[in-house]
C-alpha cells in the first residue's frame, strides 16, 4: 500500500514573500532578457536548444495554502504536484476534478500545458476547474485573473505552455471521494465496440445497471482492448490490490481480471508505478529485477530520469547502431479524437504505427459555453485521448519525423486536436489556425509586450 507525503503547507505571508521574491529576481534580469524558470521537474518530451540564460526560482511556490472543505475548494501554489496536492486534500474527503496520472506533474504545468484522467468525461480537463489564479506575465507583474477579471488571459492561458505567463497561485474546485474504487475491465474484440460503451458509460454514466465515476481503457490490438468503468465505492469485496512495487503490474491486471478493487489514493496513481507500461524498456517489470528495487523507486520520475539521460549520453543509441539495427523514430504524442472517428484513427494506427499498448480516455468540455482559445473542443463532441508513447523503427531514407507527420495529418483530417507537450512538425501557419493564433498575438502584445517569454511556436515547433 502507498503512503502519503508530508504535503507543505505554507502561510499567505509566506506566498506573498516569495512572490516579492520573484519579482526582485526578475527585476534584475538585464533589460530584455529572455525569462526562464528553474523548475524541480518537467514531463514535457520535446528537445530544447541549449540555454545559458539565468532562471528564476520558482521553488518557494510550492505547496498547498488552504483547503476549504464546506467549499470544496483549495488555493494551491503553482508548482505544487499532484501528489502534494492529493495529499493535502484526501484526508478532507475530497480531490481534484481532474487528477492527471502522473505524481509529479504540477498544477501550473497542468493548466498552462493540458492534462486529462477517467473523470474528464464528467470534469473535462484541469483548467476547467480552475476559478481564479496569480499569474507572473512576461512584463513582470503579477496579475489576477478569473472569469470576471483579466477573462482574457484567463481563457487564453492553458496551453500557452508558459508563453504568456507562470501561474503562482491557483484556486481550483475539489469534488467529494469514497475510500475505495471499484474497476470493471470490459473487454471488447474490436474499436467499434468499444466506442459503443464508452459511449454509453460517458452519456448515461453508468454501464449494465451500475453508476460510473471513470472511464478510460488500454488497447493492446485490434482485437484485445479493454474499457475500465470505475466507481467510488465506501467497502471493498476483497483486499484491495496493490500496484506500487513488485506485487503487480496494473496494466497486466487489466487483461487478468474483470473486477477489480483499489483504495481511491492508489486508483488516482495506479498509472504512475510503470509509467503506463514504459518500464518495460528499462527491464523492471521482470519479476526478479523488480522484487530488487525498493518501492520508493517505482514511480514515473526515476523512469523518466533514465530517459533524460539516455536523451543526453545516447547509451542506447550508439549500442544499437553499433549492432546494426535501424534508427528509431520517437513517437510520443497524446491526441483527442471525436468518439465517432475512433475506428477511423486506430485503423490507420495498427496498420502504420508500431506501438502497444495505447491508452483511451473520454473527455468532453465540461462547460458548454466556455471559449478556451488556444485548445479549442467542440463543446456537444465526446473525444477519446488517444496516448501511445514509444520509439517506432525508420524504414532506410524515411525522414527521422515521418511517423509523427502522419498522426499529426490523421489527426486533422479526424477534426481532432494534439496536445503540445511533445514534439511538433506543424508548419507556422497551420500551427497558428489550429492553436488560437489571432488571439495570442494579442496576448501576447498585452501580456508580454517586450517577448521576453518565448513564443508558443518557436518553443512547442521549433524547441527553441
Amino acid at each position: 500500500m502507498t503512503t502519503s507525503i508530508p504535503p507543505r503547507t505554507p502561510t499567505s505571508a509566506d506566498y506573498e514573500r516569495a512572490v516579492t521574491h520573484l519579482r526582485a529576481q526578475y527585476a534584475a534580469l538585464p533589460p530584455g532578457a529572455p525569462v526562464r524558470l528553474g523548475k524541480r521537474t518537467s514531463n514535457l518530451f520535446r528537445t530544447r536548444a541549449a540555454h545559458d540564460t539565468p532562471r528564476l526560482g520558482v521553488d518557494a511556490f510550492t505547496g498547498v495554502l488552504s483547503v476549504d472543505a464546506n467549499a470544496r475548494t483549495a488555493d494551491v501554489l503553482g508548482m505544487t504536484t499532484y501528489e502534494e496536492l492529493v495529499d493535502a486534500t484526501l484526508p478532507h474527503g475530497l480531490m481534484p476534478m481532474v487528477v492527471p496520472q502522473l505524481k509529479t506533474i504540477t498544477l501550473g504545468g497542468a493548466v498552462t500545458g493540458l492534462g486529462i484522467e477517467s473523470s474528464s468525461f464528467r470534469n473535462g480537463l484541469p483548467h476547467e476547474s480552475v476559478l481564479e489564479m496569480d499569474v507572473l506575465t512576461g512584463d513582470g507583474e503579477v496579475v489576477t485573473c478569473s472569469p470576471t477579471e483579466h477573462e482574457e488571459l484567463f481563457h487564453g492561458f492553458p496551453n500557452s505552455y508558459g508563453t504568456l505567463g507562470y501561474a503562482l497561485r491557483l484556486r481550483i474546485e475539489l469534488e467529494p471521494i469514497h475510500e475505495f474504487v471499484h474497476l470493471r475491465h470490459v473487454r471488447c474484440a474490436d474499436v467499434a465496440t468499444a466506442v459503443e460503451v464508452m459511449r454509453s458509460a460517458c452519456d448515461e454514466r453508468e454501464y449494465d445497471g451500475k453508476g460510473v465515476d471513470f472511464v478510460d481503457g488500454t488497447w493492446f490490438s485490434p482485437s484485445e482492448m479493454y474499457v475500465t468503468l470505475a466507481t467510488f465505492a465506501d467497502e471493498a469485496q476483497h483486499t484491495p490490490s496493490d500496484y506500487t512495487g513488485a506485487e503487480g503490474i496494473y496494466y497486466r491486471s487489466v487483461q487478468r481480471l474483470r473486477d477489480d478493487w483499489l483504495t481511491t489514493r492508489d486508483y488516482l496513481w495506479r498509472w504512475d508505478t510503470d509509467w503506463f507500461w514504459c518500464s518495460r524498456v528499462f527491464g523492471v517489470q521482470r519479476p526478479l529485477i523488480r522484487r530488487l528495487i525498493p518501492r520508493r523507486y517505482m514511480r514515473s520520475d526515476t523512469w523518466w530520469k533514465l530517459v533524460a539521460l539516455e536523451k543526453r549520453y545516447e547509451i542506447k543509441t550508439r549500442w544499437d547502431r553499433w549492432r546494426g539495427r535501424p534508427e528509431r523514430e520517437d513517437v510520443v504524442q497524446d491526441v483527442e479524437i471525436p468518439l465517432d472517428r475512433l475506428s477511423d484513427f486506430m485503423d490507420v494506427f495498427a496498420r502504420e504505427i508500431p506501438i502497444e499498448p495505447v491508452w483511451f480516455c473520454p473527455l468532453r468540455q465540461r462547460d458548454p459555453d466556455a471559449v478556451w482559445d488556444l485548445y479549442q473542443l467542440d463543446p456537444a463532441t465526446l473525444y477519446v485521448n488517444v496516448g501511445f508513447w514509444s520509439t517506432v523503427p525508420l524504414a532506410p531514407g524515411q525522414p527521422d519525423n515521418a511517423h509523427n507527420v502522419r498522426i499529426e495529418q490523421l489527426v486533422e483530417e479526424l477534426g481532432g486536436r494534439k496536445s503540445l507537450y511533445s514534439t511538433s512538425f506543424y508548419g507556422e501557419d497551420q500551427f497558428w489556425a489550429l492553436y488560437g493564433g489571432p488571439t495570442y498575438e494579442r496576448l501576447k502584445k498585452t501580456y508580454d509586450p517586450d517577448s521576453r517569454l518565448l513564443n508558443l511556436y518557436e518553443k512547442c515547433v521549433r524547441r527553441a
